[in-house]
């Protein structure tokens, strides 16, 4: 009885622990923005931001019009918006950016276009913010 209890306790121990991935499947079109605190695989479309605290994934036929906020990206895609990633992009061959580019670290493999101004360091999230004030004429 004791040992049936404890398997499960931990299998309950174990699915909340588990990974969650959020899956857009190719075909699927999403109108509106999508916020998650777990990653995101993209590879319909969505017309809309884009929004995780983990991973944004876009496969080769993915498409995000919008903007991205994650905490680490990986495209093969397109996106037609600015990307804001606080930890690791990565671009891969096929992938195409139109929009201006905000992360700490980028890896970009041979082929990847980026039709937009890029950002790197730590201080990327401020950067941003200051930025954005200044567009709209806001002063401290």
């Amino acid at each position: 009885m004791l040992n049936s209890k404890k398997s499960s306790n931990n299998v309950s121990d174990n699915s909340r622990q588990s990974p969650t991935v959020n899956i857009i499947s190719e075909g699927t079109k999403l109108k509106g923005d999508l916020i998650s605190d777990s990653d995101i695989r993209v590879a319909g479309t969505i017309e809309g931001e884009a929004n995780s605290k983990g991973k944004i994934i876009v496969t080769g036929n993915g498409k995000i019009k919008g903007n991205i906020n994650s905490g680490d990206a990986d495209i093969a895609g397109k996106v037609d918006g600015e990307v804001k990633v606080s930890g690791k992009l990565t671009l891969r061959s096929q992938a195409i950016i139109d929009g201006n580019i905000y992360t700490k670290t980028l890896i970009v493999e041979e082929g990847a276009q980026i039709n937009g101004s890029c950002r790197m360091g730590s201080d990327v999230k401020s950067y941003s913010s200051t930025k954005e004030t200044e567009k709209t004429g806001s002063s401290s």
